[in-house]
């Protein structure tokens, strides 16, 4: 890691954490297995997508982990937690959703710390499509100062004068919506794009052939559904044909089995139920990952298995963070933030 990116504290904190890192060097039957997740990595910062890594902070988080941890693709990683062969600190990265900037920016990053991730890809937005909280977000990004009205379609008036205020805007608008059914959140979200005079590019997600560079990369490659719903919703047949269908289009593309799978949203209870589980088992899935928070152990359901996302923005911190959370396992009922 570049030395020009560590502070004082963060070399003396980093230096600290080494005895602590090896007292975490369970192996075999007690070792526990941390799954991280991204969305996207941003060429530069974005003050509208705060959460979202730059390439400058993903690259150090991937160099410490490359440093003190053991990056194992999920699938591998799997296996050997079922086996109790994982090796002390094992550590899988996975993206959901499948942004373009995973290939452009992340790929690179990737391969040149030699860290494996694995990709799970929302199908029906492949070559040109655009999920729906995207939309909210471009479209606040895009309006212009002033009152933006939108009592008209049961919402608020948002001020948009700000930075501060653009992003609490998209913040309330993005919880109003997300759990409406999702005919209704498609036309609420048409109607607020069609405020704004600026078109959406057809770059922001994932091509076909950007799919099978990372395949050919040796990166893995996962479902995600078709088109992102919150299966919860869904009738149980609905729910199959949406988590079939992204694991078919994806066999098609890459010519070969898929067997991994990421529930949209990801919360247990919530997002996703047991049945879907079970769906996932029946399709032949050999894991499944949450977004509930922990790490997994021996003991844990491999078809709800838990992840979260590394929020902190220092090394130090990030490293505190993947330290502490191997102390437990995660719970199908311990929420994350992460979508």
């Amino acid at each position: 890691m570049p030395e020009e990116i560590l502070s004082g504290f963060d070399k003396v904190v980093l230096g600290g954490l080494r005895p602590l890192a090896s007292l975490l060097a369970s192996s075999g039957k007690r070792a526990r297995l941390s799954v991280l997740i991204y969305h996207r990595v941003l060429a530069a910062p974005d003050a509208l997508l705060p959460g979202e890594p730059d390439a400058v902070q993903f690259r150090w988080q991937m160099e410490l982990l490359a440093r003190y941890f053991n990056p194992l693709p999920l699938s591998e990683a799997v296996r050997r937690l079922r086996e109790e062969t994982l090796p002390p600190r094992a550590v899988s990265v996975t993206f959901d959703d499948g942004y373009a900037d995973n290939v452009e920016v992340a790929l690179p990053i990737l391969q040149q710390v030699k860290v494996p991730a694995t990709f799970f890809i929302a199908t029906g937005y492949l070559d040109g499509g655009w999920m729906w909280n995207d939309k909210v977000i471009e479209t606040l990004r895009h309006m212009p100062n002033g009152d933006f009205d939108l009592t008209d379609m049961g919402l608020d008036i948002y001020p948009l004068v700000s930075t501060v205020d653009r992003l609490a805007a998209i913040e309330q608008i993005l919880v109003r919506l997300k759990y409406l059914p999702s005919e209704e959140r498609e036309e609420q979200v048409q109607a607020l794009t069609q405020r704004c005079q600026k078109s959406l590019s057809h770059s922001l997600m994932m091509t076909s052939i950007q799919v099978r560079q990372l395949h050919q990369a040796g990166m893995e490659i996962g479902a995600h559904t078709h088109t992102h719903p919150i299966l919860a919703s869904l009738g149980r047949a609905s729910a199959e044909q949406e988590m079939a269908t992204s694991k078919a289009r994806l066999e098609d593309l890459l010519g070969e089995s898929v067997r991994l799978f990421a529930y949209p949203n990801g919360k247990p209870g919530k997002d996703y139920l047991q049945e879907h589980a079970d769906i996932a088992q029946n399709l032949n899935f050999e894991a499944a990952v949450s977004t509930a928070w922990g790490v997994a152990s021996a003991q844990s359901d491999i078809w709800q298995l838990p992840r979260f996302t590394p929020w902190d923005r220092t090394p130090s911190r990030f490293m505190l963070r993947l330290l502490w959370n191997y102390r437990s396992a995660g719970t199908p009922f311990a929420y994350s933030e992460a979508e």
